[in-house]
């Protein structure tokens, strides 16, 4: 097994089963990949499976069957693709089998979704909407992925806003997802926090004024940034694992992560890279974040040093609270049920008026028997 597929496996393992790839599969497609060469095409190989699957239930009249398998396969494609970089015809390809997986999934989940073409600039950013069950307008998350991520990869966290009552719109934005091959990342969010704020507008199942924004890794960056742009018309913001300035993260950054940034910001060298990392930086909108915010990060990630938590929740002006896990890895996949369900019923309070979940507590928690520390800003 060579460098960066250790890496990945090393840094990554627990978000692929969190987010929908079975134990079994991340086993056997792992322990069969010895160079990063082979990897792409084994996670292909590994969601083409899962593909027929869902095209023999399609083709037999078992839509909820089909809409699962579509939706697994769609992951599947989705980490074939997600740090590809050596090979971006190959990337693109297994992109493409991702998105149009899910395409055909969504109206067979429950609750079903459908795509939403947001116009930006001389492009589009593309969306996945779904509706919670019964009658709106609803209250919405907006949910942003990271670096690496897409919003095919983020049906596991969809859920559970949706078993509150909370309509999603994960959105891929600059620099991601279907948007990663005609915009390059950006630091500043403003232009696209406009164009989400006017788009969520002209959906009549949608009351924007009941607003939350939740973003994942550098997603966990650009929440926040949307906040701050959008002010007093965001309810609410998520930052889970967010850096406080990724380009002051880069020297500690995976190879495979430093190459997946260079490509998708659209530059040529490393240095260039990192230059336009420092300009991913929350220190001249942060005063502006008034919405309620929760920060949840972990004490182990080793990617964002847990620090980034701390400057965030001391520069913003509304209230804040940090859901600190002492034994919590990038993104905290590895702990999912210490997070995800608190951060949805925080979401859903401060949404929908349901019962808010305590998440202030006495910093001292012994890390040894929980994973847990939390505390207010």
């Amino acid at each position: 097994m060579d460098e960066r597929v250790a890496s990945a496996i090393s840094h990554w393992g627990p978000r692929f089963t969190a987010n929908g790839v079975t134990a079994g599969d991340f086993a056997r497609v792992t322990s069969g990949v010895e160079s990063w060469e082979q990897w792409c095409s084994a996670w292909t190989e590994k969601g083409a499976e899962h593909e027929a699957l869902g095209r023999a239930a399609l083709d037999e009249g078992r839509h909820r069957s089909a809409g699962e398998h579509l939706a697994q396969a769609s992951v599947y494609h989705h980490f074939a693709k997600f740090v590809f970089v050596d090979d971006l015809e190959q990337m693109r390809a297994a992109h493409r089998r991702a998105v149009d997986c899910l395409t055909d999934a969504l109206p067979h989940l429950d609750p079903p979704g459908r795509r939403v073409e947001v116009p930006f600039e001389d492009t589009r950013l593309v969306g996945v909407l779904r509706l919670p069950h019964g009658d709106g307008p609803h209250p919405v998350v907006v949910i942003l992925p990271g670096l690496d991520s897409t919003k095919e990869e983020l049906r596991t966290t969809e859920q559970g806003f949706l078993d509150r009552g909370l309509a999603t719109l994960a959105v891929d934005g600059p620099g991601q997802g279907e948007a990663e091959y005609d915009l390059p990342i950006r630091g500043d969010w403003s232009p696209v926090a406009e164009a989400l704020w006017t788009a969520l507008g002209d959906l009549p199942e949608i009351d924007r004024g009941r607003l939350g924004v939740w973003g994942v890794s550098l997603g966990g960056y650009y929440a926040p940034r949307v906040a701050a742009a959008l002010g007093e018309r965001a309810a609410a913001c998520v930052s889970l694992a967010g850096p406080f300035n990724f380009g002051e993260c880069w020297d500690g950054l995976p190879q495979l992560t430093r190459d997946t940034f260079r490509v998708r910001a659209g530059v040529a060298t490393d240095d260039e890279a990192r230059q336009v990392a420092l300009g991913l930086g929350m220190e001249p909108v942060a005063a502006d974040v008034v919405a309620p915010l929760l920060i949840v990060f972990g004490r182990q990630d080793r990617l964002i040093p847990w620090q980034h938590a701390v400057r965030l929740r001391d520069a913003v002006s509304g209230p804040v609270e940090l859901l600190m896990l002492e034994q919590g890895n990038h993104g905290c996949a590895d702990l999912a049920p210490w997070h995800r369900p608190r951060t949805a019923d925080w979401l859903a309070a401060r949404l929908t008026g349901a019962p808010a979940p305590t998440i202030s507590t006495d910093d001292t928690t012994d890390i040894s028997t929980d994973p847990l520390t939390t505390k207010a800003g």
